[in-house]
């Protein structure tokens, strides 16, 4: 099933919605029909809810249009019914420029409060405070509120809102990027408890809230040190040597006997010792589903992809794969194709490097541990 539809591109950037945030809609109606018994009050709760997300759209394009700024690529932007969430290609690696990327989001949110308030202020038009709810008092005034309300809770120190990567950056300034991470994200995960237990006491979007921090702190954190695990280390030793290939006569035929009778999942297509191609396992699946096993290869494989060198770091490799949105990258050296990088191999990889270390520990600590025995 898709769960998200595109409604639209806008500066280059794709904005797709969920199907999640259909329930939001669902339960926005709900909620104002229980409190007003008027098909009025839900027709204008729903325009209040989308107009809210359109401030949600405006916040995220802050972060995507600032990141351009830098030569970093938004993929596609997407509302959930908690807010949104732009792809970026990746986070500056200057502490600086993250800094920017991550206040442009909420300085949106903050112009528009204050073009808000100042409409208000120009037509007299102010209620008190004290008259506002969720589904009653003016609808500008609300927008405004809801827009300062954006602002603190985005800028709260905690991933993976925008406070967690304001609070790294400025970390980042003055110690190692890596550590300035889990300081920022241990911070999020303490917010989380306080969110949890507040939640625990009578507030049970709290605790919604609790876990989506969490584990957001958890996953940003261990980003990070999978990059710095990886940093400096040349796409060589991880690549895959041993692997089979498809020619441009070959049908899907071919593929499913390859990959039925070994571990290799996707195959580049050769032809004249000149790659051409690749063949995806997800492509193969779907062509196999539409048009059978006699189909070519050539008329399903991603050609013009971007190759790795051998020498080249692996956190390279990794970034290409995210960008194209590919399982599997061409390794070449010289113009020729010497291996293939995937993400299982990179994590087959680190797993054994891993269990090394962890052995060459053990036998470092045998004789402290033969003398302690004795």
């Amino acid at each position: 099933m898709k769960w998200q539809w595109k409604i639209g591109r806008f500066l280059g950037i794709d904005v797709y919605i969920h199907a999640t945030f259909l329930l939001l809609i669902g339960w926005v109606g709900i909620a104002h029909w229980l409190d007003q018994r008027s098909w009025n009050a839900v027709i204008w709760g729903i325009a209040f809810i989308l107009a809210l997300f359109l401030f949600v759209v405006m916040h995220e394009y802050g972060h995507a249009l600032t990141a351009r700024h830098f030569g970093i690529r938004t993929r596609d932007i997407t509302l959930y019914p908690i807010g949104g969430v732009a792809r970026l290609e990746r986070m500056p690696d200057n502490p600086l420029e993250e800094l920017w990327v991550a206040l442009a989001g909420p300085a949106v949110n903050v112009v528009a409060a204050i073009l808000l308030f100042g409409w208000l202020l120009l037509t007299n038009t102010f209620e008190p405070i004290t008259n506002l709810t969720i589904s009653r008092g003016s609808f500008i005034e609300r927008l405004a509120v809801v827009n300062l309300a954006l602002v603190v809770f985005n800028l709260l120190p905690a991933f993976p809102m925008d406070g967690g990567r304001v609070l790294r950056a400025l970390l980042a300034m003055n110690m190692d990027y890596v550590r300035a991470t889990q300081i920022a994200a241990s911070i999020g995960q303490g917010m989380a408890l306080l969110f949890g237990l507040a939640g625990l006491l009578g507030n049970p979007t709290l605790l919604f809230i609790a876990l989506f921090v969490w584990i957001g702190a958890s996953q940003e954190a261990n980003l990070v040190q999978l990059r710095n695990a990886i940093s400096g280390i040349p796409v060589a030793q991880a690549m895959l040597t041993d692997f089979h290939h498809l020619s441009p006569n070959d049908t899907l035929q071919r593929m499913a006997d390859l990959i039925l009778a070994g571990y290799q999942h996707d195959f580049p297509v050769i032809e004249n010792d000149r790659l051409i191609g690749i063949v995806t396992r997800d492509d193969f699946l779907s062509a196999l589903t539409r048009g059978g096993p006699t189909v070519l290869v050539t008329t399903i494989m991603r050609s013009n992809l971007p190759e790795v060198d051998s020498h080249e770091m692996i956190e390279n490799a990794l970034l290409r794969m995210q960008e194209e949105s590919l399982p599997i990258l061409p390794v070449t050296h010289a113009g020729r194709l010497v291996g293939l990088i995937t993400n299982e191999n990179i994590a087959e990889y680190f797993m054994i490097r891993n269990a090394l270390r962890a052995a060459r520990g053990m036998a470092a600590q045998l004789p402290l541990l033969l003398f302690l025995l004795k």
